[in-house]
C-alpha cells in the first residue's frame, strides 16, 4: 500500500494547535488531543523520563559506595525518598511554579497547582510535547537535583530534617532557578543564557547546597586525623552507579531536546564522548602523582565529563566534545582539593565535581556553542557563542552561573539555619547527630538496618573484652574479603568506644 495516498506519510505535519480558548487544551471526550504531537516525540520523551528516573539510584549508589558502610544504606535511602519528596512537591506546586505559562522573571504562579488544568496543551517548553508530558519529565530533573545535594548529609545528618529540607529547598530554590532558567518568561533565557540541560539549575545549584549543607552539619568526628582516614568502603557500588547515570544521561541530555531529532542525536553523541574523555582524564592526572589506575577515579571523570558536558549538550559540535571532558576532568580533579582550603568537609565531592563542573560546563558553552548546531531541530535560532563570534555569551553565561550559584548557596544557608533554631526547641529538628549516634553509624540510629549484615555483627558488644575479642575478629574477617584497616575504621571505631562507654559503666 502506498503509504502516502492511504494517509500515512511520516513526512506529512501534525495538525497544528489552534484552541487557545481552554488551558487542558480541549475537550478530549470531543476532540482527539493527540493528533497535535508525534508519536515519536512522545514515545523518546517518556524513554527520556525513564531514564532520568534511573539515575537517582545511581546516585544513591556511586554516593554509598563512597561513604563507610556503617552509613551506606542511608544515602541509598536519602536518594530514593528524594524522588519521593520531590515528586509529590512537584505535583502540588513545583510545576506550576516552575513551567506556569504566566510565570514572571524569577518565578511561577499558582495557576496549575496540583497539575490543575495540566493536560494536552502545548508545554512552555516545546510545542512539540504537550504540558504532562513535559510536566512528568522535568519532575525527574527536580527529584534528581535534590537527590545529588543531600549526599552532604553523609555519615553524620540526621533523617527528618533532611526530608523537610528536600520539600523546601525544591519550592524556594530549585523552582526560581528553573524557571529563570527554562522558562520562556526568565530572565536568564530572555537575556540569552544558553544551559540545555541543567548546568545551573541541577548542577551548580546542587553542589553550591551540598557545600552550605557541609557548613551548617560541620565537620564529621575525626575529620582531618588519621582516625578518619579510609577509602570507599564498596567500589563497586561506584561502578554500578556511574553505570545507571552515565545511561541515564542519555535521557537527561538527549531528551532536553523535547523530541526525536538531529539535535538528540547530536546530544548523544556529545555526552557519550565527554564522558568517556573525563574518565581518561582523570585517570591520567591521577596516574602522574600515585602510579595506580584507580578505577574511583576513573568513575569520577566520567561524571566530571557528563556534568561539564550537560549545559552546552544541545549546542556546541561533536569535537568540542573532548575539549569539555578534558577540561572537566581536570578542573574537578584538582577541585576537590579545595576542601581543604574551604576547611569544608564536603564528604562526597559534591561541590568539586557538580557545581565546579557545571561552571566549567557553562563558560565552554559560551565558547562553543554554534547556531547550526541548535538548529538541528528545525526550529531553535542562537546568535550562538565564540564560534560564531557572539563574544557577549560569555558574559551572559557567567552572570547565570554565578547568580545561581549564590543564590543557593546563601539560600540553602538560611533554610538550614531555620531548620536547625527550630531544633533548639524540638529536637527532632536538629540537623545533626549526636556523636554517639555518628559513631554507631547513621543506618543504625536513623534506620535500623543495614547496607551488610556483618554490620550488625559487630555491634553485638557486652563487656569490654567481648569489645576487644570482637573488634579483632571483625578486621580478621573483612581482611579475609580484601579489605585494608582503612576501610574498615568504622567498625573499630565503634567497637572501640562502645568499650570505653562500657567501662565507665562499670
Amino acid at each position: 500500500m502506498d503509504p502516502v495516498s492511504s494517509g500515512l506519510d511520516p513526512t506529512t505535519p501534525m495538525e497544528p494547535f489552534m484552541n487557545t480558548t481552554i488551558a487542558t487544551g480541549g475537550d478530549s471526550r470531543l476532540y482527539n488531543l493527540n493528533v497535535f504531537y508525534d508519536p515519536g516525540d512522545v514515545a523518546w520523551m517518556l524513554t527520556s523520563t525513564a531514564l532520568v528516573l534511573l539515575m537517582i539510584p545511581g546516585v544513591g549508589f556511586f554516593y554509598s559506595g563512597l561513604a563507610r558502610r556503617k552509613s551506606a544504606l542511608s544515602l541509598l535511602w536519602l536518594s530514593v525518598m528524594a524522588t519521593a519528596v520531590v515528586s509529590f512537591q512537584w505535583f502540588f506546586w513545583g510545576y506550576s511554579l516552575t513551567f506556569s505559562h504566566t510565570a514572571g522573571k524569577f518565578i511561577g504562579n499558582l495557576d496549575n497547582i496540583g497539575l490543575r488544568n495540566v493536560l494536552g496543551a502545548p508545554s512552555v517548553g516545546s510545542s512539540r510535547i504537550p504540558d504532562l508530558l513535559f510536566c512528568v519529565y522535568q519532575g525527574m530533573f527536580a527529584a534528581i537535583t535534590v537527590a545529588l545535594a543531600v549526599g552532604a548529609v553523609a555519615e553524620r545528618g540526621r533523617m527528618l530534617p533532611c526530608i523537610i529540607y528536600m520539600f523546601v529547598w525544591s519550592t524556594l530554590i530549585y523552582d526560581p532557578i528553573a524557571c529563570w532558567t527554562w522558562n520562556s518568561s526568565g530572565w536568564v533565557f530572555q537575556r540569552g543564557g544558553l544551559d540545555f540541560a541543567g548546568g545551573t539549575p541541577v548542577h551548580i545549584s546542587s553542589g553550591c547546597a551540598a557545600l552550605a549543607y557541609s557548613y551548617m552539619l560541620g565537620k564529621r568526628r575525626g575529620h582531618g586525623t588519621q582516625e578518619l582516614n579510609y577509602r570507599p568502603h564498596n567500589v563497586t557500588h561506584i561502578v554500578i552507579g556511574t553505570v545507571f547515570l552515565w545511561v541515564g544521561w542519555f535521557g537527561f541530555n538527549a531528551g532536553s531536546a523535547l523530541s526525536a531529532n538531529l539535535r538528540a542525536v547530536m546530544a548523544a553523541v556529545v555526552t557519550n564522548l565527554a564522558a568517556c574523555v573525563g574518565g581518561i582524564t582523570w585517570c591520567l592526572v591521577d596516574y602522574r602523582l600515585e602510579r595506580k589506575w584507580s578505577t574511583v577515579g576513573f568513575c569520577s571523570g566520567v561524571i566530571a565529563g557528563l556534568v561539564a558536558i550537560t549545559p552546552g549538550s544541545g549546542y556546541v559540535p561533536a569535537w568540542a566534545a573532548v575539549v569539555f571532558g578534558v577540561c572537566g576532568g581536570v578542573a574537578c580533579n584538582y577541585a576537590t582539593k579545595l576542601k581543604y582550603f574551604l576547611r569544608c568537609d564536603d564528604a562526597l565531592d559534591i561541590f568539586a565535581v557538580h557545581a565546579v563542573g557545571g561552571f566549567v560546563g557553562n563558560i565552554l558553552t559560551a565558547f562553543f556553542a554554534a547556531d547550526y548546531i541548535a538548529h538541528l531541530d528545525g526550529y531553535t535560532v542562537i546568535p550562538g557563542g565564540w564560534l560564531n563570534h557572539h563574544w557577549v555569551q560569555l558574559g551572559y553565561q557567567l552572570a547565570d552561573s554565578l547568580a545561581g550559584g549564590s543564590y543557593s548557596f546563601v539560600g540553602t544557608c538560611i533554610i538550614l539555619g531555620c531548620l536547625d533554631g527550630l531544633g533548639k526547641f524540638l529536637p527532632i529538628f536538629k540537623l545533626r547527630a549526636t556523636e554517639e549516634e555518628e559513631i554507631l553509624g547513621i543506618d543504625d540510629v536513623e534506620i535500623g538496618e543495614f547496607a551488610y549484615d556483618y554490620v550488625e555483627l559487630t555491634r553485638d558488644v557486652k563487656t569490654p573484652d567481648d569489645v576487644d575479642g570482637l573488634s579483632t575478629h571483625s578486621m580478621d574477617h573483612t581482611e579475609g574479603m580484601g579489605g585494608r584497616h582503612e576501610k574498615n575504621q568504622d567498625s573499630v571505631d565503634s567497637s572501640n568506644q562502645l568499650a570505653e562507654w562500657a567501662h565507665r559503666a562499670h
